[in-house]
C-alpha cells in the first residue's frame, strides 16, 4: 500500500507511523477474515473446515473478488470471536493452510 507505513513492534500492530497505540478492542465481537488463494472450491472447504476446528463457530461466508487474470479468489468469513486469543488463532490456521496465499 502506498503511503503507509505498517510494521510491526512485539505483540502490537502499529498502522501507521503516527499511530503509537494499539486500538481497543471489545469482546465478543464479530470479526472479518479476508482469505485468498488460487483455488476457489478449495477456499471454501478450508473456511468450513477451520470454523469447525476452532470451536464449530458459526460464520458468515460470501465470495469476495476473483484477480483480473482469474489466477487468484478471495472470500470474506467472518464470525464472532470472545477473545483476542481466540482471534489470532483462527487467523493463525488460516495464514499456515496449504490452500491459502494470503489472510488478511
Amino acid at each position: 500500500m502506498a503511503g503507509k507505513d505498517i510494521t510491526k513492534k512485539a505483540d502490537r500492530l502499529v498502522l501507521d507511523a503516527a499511530t503509537k497505540t494499539r486500538p481497543e478492542i471489545n469482546y465478543p465481537t464479530k470479526w472479518g477474515f479476508k482469505i485468498i488463494g488460487r483455488n476457489k472450491e478449495a477456499l471454501e472447504k478450508c473456511i468450513k473446515y477451520i470454523m469447525k476446528e476452532t470451536g464449530d463457530k458459526d460464520h458468515v461466508c460470501t465470495l469476495g473478488n476473483k484477480s483480473k487474470t482469474g489466477k487468484f479468489h478471495s472470500f470474506n468469513a467472518s464470525c464472532t470471536v470472545d477473545t483476542e486469543e481466540e482471534r489470532n488463532k483462527i487467523f493463525k490456521y488460516f495464514e499456515e493452510h496449504d490452500d491459502v496465499d494470503m489472510v488478511i
